[in-house]
């Protein structure tokens, strides 16, 4: 029995091995961990690259350009390729284009019919455009004309026009004017610019060289103020000019004649709005004096405006 006793003490005085000392003996002292084995060094991070959108909201900061280095290459948007196939997808893609500002377009407009009540001697006015083409290139057919209800039409003008944009808001424009009435009739070349001038003004500046070399220009503008969602008072201005006379047929040189109207239109639609207005025209000049018409031509005017 002795014997047994100082066997037992014997053992309990040798070391715990390392692999029988639990954390919690080891934090009362019982027994002696065995050191950690050796940890290898830990590769350096690898820096995820930086977006742009990530780098703007001050996620991350861009590495800096090498100087000199070739620019990257634009990112493409070929994901749906994975699934579709990039030939599937090149087809939506230039469909997509197509449709985002490749289109052709086609419109015509009448934006003056009209009867004109005068003292005496009623007329009537006709004026609108037709064009076909796209958001750049255009071809624009302008037609005219106005007389009284008694007589055959004082005045009937034909144009076809290239349109071509030359920014955001104005179009450059050359073609060919025909005149049809008065007598004689007269073909000019067209050049000029047409489109939305700062304050939302419609403009049109035109020079017109007939083939006897007769050089004309017209300024027009039009302001569309909105009295309410669907009630528009629209006051317009058109001026005629000459850089010289024309006695065949009543032109004076300078400023031969010109207009002022206000036409108030109810929009029952956006493509239909009938219209209540008051048009001052007149001409200047001694071809105007010397046929008694040098006043100012005052019309009650009552008409549609439309397109489709």
């Amino acid at each position: 029995m002795p014997a047994l006793i100082l066997t037992a003490l014997a053992a309990a005085a040798q070391p715990v091995a390392a692999t029988a000392c639990p954390p919690e003996h080891a934090a009362m002292g019982h027994c002696t961990p065995p050191a950690p084995p050796a940890v290898p060094p830990a590769a350096a991070p690898t820096v995820p690259p930086c977006p742009p959108e990530h780098a703007a909201m001050g996620h991350c900061t861009p590495t800096a350009p090498r100087p000199n280095a070739a620019a990257p290459p634009p990112a493409t948007p070929d994901y749906a390729d994975r699934i579709w196939g990039a030939e599937a997808m090149r087809a939506s893609r230039a469909a997509v284009r197509h449709e985002h500002g490749g289109m052709s377009y086609s419109q015509l407009m009448f934006d003056i019919a009209e009867l004109q009540l005068r003292d005496g001697r009623d007329g009537w006015r006709i004026e609108g455009e037709g064009w076909f083409g796209g958001d750049i290139n255009r071809l624009l057919v302008r037609f005219e004309g106005e007389g009284d209800l008694d007589r055959a039409a004082e005045q009937i003008e034909l144009q076809a026009v290239y349109s071509r944009a030359i920014g955001p808001y104005f179009n450059l424009q050359a073609g060919l004017r025909h005149d049809v009435r008065p007598d004689p009739s007269r073909t000019h070349t067209v050049f000029g610019i047409e489109g939305l001038a700062p304050y939302w003004f419609e403009i049109e500046a035109l020079a017109f060289l007939s083939t006897k070399g007769e050089l004309t220009g017209r300024f027009a503008a039009s302001y569309d103020q909105r009295l309410t969602q669907r009630l528009v008072l629209q006051p317009r201005v058109e001026l005629n000019l000459a850089a010289a006379a024309i006695p065949e047929r009543g032109i004076a040189a300078g400023l031969s004649d010109g207009e002022l109207d206000f036409r108030l239109r109810y929009e029952i639609a956006r493509e239909f709005a009938p219209y209540l207005g008051v048009s001052f025209g007149r001409r200047f000049g001694r071809f105007a004096r010397s046929a008694g018409e040098g006043g100012t031509e005052t019309s009650i005017v009552i008409g549609v405006r439309g397109w489709f």
